[in-house]
């Protein structure tokens, strides 16, 4: 028998405007991570063009999922390309990488961008880009839902994206009155985060709406678990699960590491231009 996820808490993300060009909120905030683990935080943003120029970022991975507007991204290493609604970008720092996110000329971006903790192991790693576009990834029919699978596996379908942290990431599209249960290994953590409509999710059968986010309850073992999710109404939402790295964190500005002095050594490797 597979065994049923329930959820354990739901929140709705509080957006704060900063100045005319940039408004945002937590949707995952960041200091909690041990409840998270692999995740770091998640933001979700509307900003547009001189919110995000060149900044550094060591020993995290960010993924960051395009909700609306045309995204520009280009990075010291030679990398360069534009996101659109349904559009993903895996950036993995690893040992340092300087990049740029930003809205076309004109655009307002909304966008959910979550930073993953990488193990002591991968910090320093070489950094990589992958661009997911939305119209590329793998596919997952079922009755009344489509699943759209960018990292991990739903069912049988398998994305190709290349992980240093297993992490199943996938967008579920239901039709009102569709059920669908996502299956998801038993020590991961997740959460899902609503972008449109309304339904029921988990064991307990949870509601939640448009802007909440919902917390898997956390279970251990090695088998697989199932979430269940009925639509009350059209919805899609996006599905974050992920192994649990289980190592100290420390967090400073855009490096994420395991120690006070690597931290340091990061800010000193930035200032002598050794992220070049």
């Amino acid at each position: 028998m597979v065994l049923k996820r329930k959820i354990s808490r739901v929140w709705n993300v509080d957006i704060k405007k900063h100045n005319e060009s940039h408004s945002s909120g937590f949707v995952i905030e960041p200091g909690h991570w041990e409840e998270f683990d692999p995740f770091l935080l998640m933001a979700e943003d509307y900003f547009k063009r001189g919110t995000f120029g060149p900044h550094p970022h060591r020993g995290m991975e960010t993924v960051t999922y395009v909700i609306d507007g045309k995204l520009e991204h280009e990075d010291n290493k030679g990398g360069a390309g534009a996101l659109y609604p349904g559009d993903a970008q895996w950036m993995t720092a690893g040992k340092g990488v300087i990049h740029s996110e930003e809205p076309a000329v004109g655009e307002t971006v909304h966008s959910l961008q979550l930073w993953v903790n990488l193990p002591s192991d991968k910090k320093m790693t070489e950094p990589r880009y992958q661009n997911l576009l939305g119209e590329k990834m793998p596919i997952r029919v079922e009755r009344g839902v489509i699943v759209k699978v960018f990292s991990g596996n739903s069912g049988d379908v398998q994305s190709e994206t290349k992980n240093h942290v297993p992490i199943t990431m996938v967008e579920i599209k239901l039709e009102k009155g569709a059920t669908f249960a996502q299956d998801i290994p038993q020590h991961y953590n997740g959460f899902f985060v609503i972008l449109e409509g309304t339904g029921t999710f988990g064991l307990n059968e949870v509601e939640g709406t448009k802007g909440d986010v919902l917390l898997l309850e956390q279970t251990e073992g090695e088998g697989h678990t199932e979430v269940d999710i009925f639509a009350s109404e059209p919805m899609r939402l996006l599905l974050y699960a992920g192994q649990p790295v289980r190592e100290p964190v420390v967090a400073r500005g855009p490096f994420v590491m395991n120690t006070e002095e690597e931290i340091n050594q990061a800010y000193a490797d930035f200032r002598n231009g050794k992220f070049i």
